[in-house]
């Protein structure tokens, strides 16, 4: 396995690095019709895997003290159409038809996926290199309108902090 150099990776490869690293989080979770309202917390470890041109990222989130919802994101860049990916495979259990996609606008990642169920969307925005915060919201098939699913801030910890 050959791994590209970072200072070789494309801008839309190195803006991937921001989401590098050790993180937890306080939720606030919407009543949906898949969990009650609330809060949770959550840890989240990503990595950057051959040489930066992609991160993969475990996400756990604990309610009353058990993980109630688990995802493993792979995020990459598409250079042909300029995007970034992220297909996500998650405790839900619904398998991706295809990847999300999106655009990183300076400190903001957006990214957005459709199926049968409908549409969803989430936005990483940056605070700097140790915060950032995560909205995630969902749209039924049929309805025009966006429902908040998971909001939540995330602070850099370090990696045995991560639980």
């Amino acid at each position: 396995m050959n791994a590209a150099p970072f200072s070789s990776l494309s801008t839309g490869h190195q803006s991937l690095q921001a989401l590098v690293g050790a993180w937890r989080g306080e939720e606030e979770v919407a009543a949906t019709q898949w969990t009650d309202a609330g809060t949770a917390t959550s840890e989240v470890l990503a990595e950057a895997q051959f040489g930066g041109l992609f991160v993969v990222q475990r996400y756990r989130q604990r309610r009353d003290g058990t993980i109630s919802f688990g995802s493993h994101n792979v995020f990459g860049f598409d250079q042909q159409n300029g995007v970034v990916t992220m297909h996500q495979f998650d405790s839900m259990g619904f398998v991706p038809a295809a990847p999300a996609t999106g655009k990183r606008n300076g400190s903001e990642l957006s990214l957005e996926r459709s199926s049968p169920r409908g549409a969803a969307r989430v936005n990483y925005s940056f605070d700097g290199a140790d915060t950032y915060r995560m909205r995630l919201q969902f749209k039924p098939a049929g309805s025009d309108a966006w429902q908040d699913m998971v909001s939540g801030l995330y602070r850099r910890v370090l990696p045995s902090e991560e639980g």
